[in-house]
């Protein structure tokens, strides 16, 4: 079944869920997207499909996922705060996080009425835990509002991050704060991702605003004159195309509501003191829809979804740029040759992945969904090994040897209980991974197990 095929398929249903899931990665639905990448590629490094060689010989063949729960609309995430052993927090892009505890589901947060939308890539999508939960007692949510005041009337709605206070058993609606509101020109590049690091900041995933390409409404003249514009190449007029890092207790009117900045900038964020906005951490981006952290290396993984050609994952530092939209994965986008630095010596860094979207490849693929570096036991054979996805219907699960440096060899691996369309991954706090899925029967959450 091909991708339009089965978004239609979705979009037949009559749900909000499916809806809402057809679009949520990928942002590639028109024709006019397939025109504009339709550039001859170039390469710099080995590109020549999807690296295999070397694959750890030991990783399993097979994978297997378990039910964990199901009758969900859209599931994007599931949370699991450390130190509450046997409780999963499911988000729903429909406006709702569910409380799983002892078998029984009950809801824990409703944003529906703050909701602009929900439905393409829009909604509530992403949830983050402060580390010190539930003694620190502050959930962070992203979701899709309403365009505000004063926004430009042509642009489509405000990426908003806020605050709640919550118990272990239900957040408080009433006590929102919010910390962070960013006019989006478009209804897709929405990202979604925001996690605490090793670090104890939260890191925000922004994509480039929306369209095609990185240009149209909303997208900013950039130094890369080979493609116009570019909000993944500027860091200075707006907080687009970026993983943003900053400290939510660090703000003037934490816990007093007066008119104080709502959230700190840490001091040693790449852009404090220069030319640039000094909330972004890492820039160069497209849509990076969901990331993780190893939790034994710390490596920050982050998952960029691209335009029609090819998917890729990221090791991202400090003040690295990922080289949307003047490249593509390794390759130039949208031309015979492009440049491999900035006109001020700056690299554009490569995936440490990368994927086509056709071809005879061992992975191929349609939106890149990031997982997690697998630290858990009941897989065994899995241990170091990264986990990730596609959002391909009928996709198995693909697994990458990290490496020191290069690529990392890749390949699928046959799973079973998948089904569906795969929209994001989950991690416990005893390593073990979970998928979120939707198909025909709506949304599930389920836990990998040994094939």
């Amino acid at each position: 079944m091909d991708r339009r095929t089965f978004l239609r398929r979705l979009g037949g249903s009559g749900t909000l869920a499916a809806t809402a899931v057809a679009g949520c990665t990928s942002g590639r639905s028109g024709p006019a997207d397939r025109r504009e990448s339709a550039g001859t590629d170039t390469t710099r490094t080995d590109t020549t499909g999807t690296d295999t060689t070397g694959a750890d010989a030991d990783a399993p063949d097979s994978l297997a996922t378990e039910p964990i729960a199901d009758g969900f609309a859209a599931p994007l995430g599931v949370e699991a705060p450390a130190g509450l052993d046997g409780r999963l927090y499911v988000v729903d892009q429909q406006g709702t996080v569910t409380l799983l505890a002892g078998g029984d589901g009950s809801p824990f947060l409703d944003v529906t009425d703050r909701l602009g939308r929900a439905g393409g890539e829009m909604g509530l999508l992403g949830l983050a835990f402060h580390p010190q939960f539930p003694d620190e007692d502050r959930v962070y949510v992203r979701y899709s509002g309403p365009l505000r005041d004063g926004m430009p009337s042509d642009y489509s709605h405000t990426f908003v991050l806020s605050e709640f206070r919550a118990t272990p058993d239900a957040a408080d609606p009433d006590s929102e704060r919010i910390l962070l509101e960013i006019p989006e020109p478009q209804p897709n590049h929405n990202a979604g991702s925001v996690v605490f690091g090793p670090d104890g900041l939260l890191y925000v995933g922004v994509g480039d605003g929306g369209g095609a390409g990185d240009r149209g409404t909303g997208h900013v003249e950039d130094w890369y004159d080979g493609v116009a514009g570019g909000n993944g190449q500027d860091v200075t007029e707006n907080l687009l195309g970026s993983v943003l890092r900053i400290d939510p207790l660090g703000g003037d009117d934490v816990g007093v509501g007066d008119d104080g900045d709502p959230y700190g900038v840490p001091d040693d964020n790449p852009l404090v003191g220069g030319q640039g906005l000094p909330e972004q951490y890492a820039w160069g981006l497209r849509n990076p829809w969901r990331f993780s952290f190893d939790r034994e290396t710390d490596d920050f993984l982050v998952a960029d979804v691209g335009q029609n050609r090819y998917e890729e994952v990221n090791r991202v530092e400090a003040g690295g740029n990922y080289g949307w939209n003047v490249r593509e994965g390794f390759r130039p986008f949208d031309a015979a040759e492009a440049p491999t630095e900035t006109p001020d010596g700056g690299p554009l860094i490569d995936p440490v992945i990368e994927y086509p979207h056709s071809g005879d490849g061992a992975v191929t693929g349609i939106s890149v969904i990031g997982g997690y570096v697998y630290r858990g036991d009941a897989v065994a054979d899995l241990a170091g090994t990264y986990v990730f996805g596609d959002y391909r219907p009928d996709g198995d699960l693909f697994l990458a040897e990290p490496r020191e440096s290069g690529r990392w060899p890749t390949r699928a691996v046959s799973t079973t209980g998948l089904g569906g369309g795969l929209l994001s991954f989950g991690e416990g706090p005893d390593g073990e991974v979970y998928v979120c899925t939707v198909g025909d029967d709506g949304g599930s959450v389920r836990r990998i197990a040994d094939g």
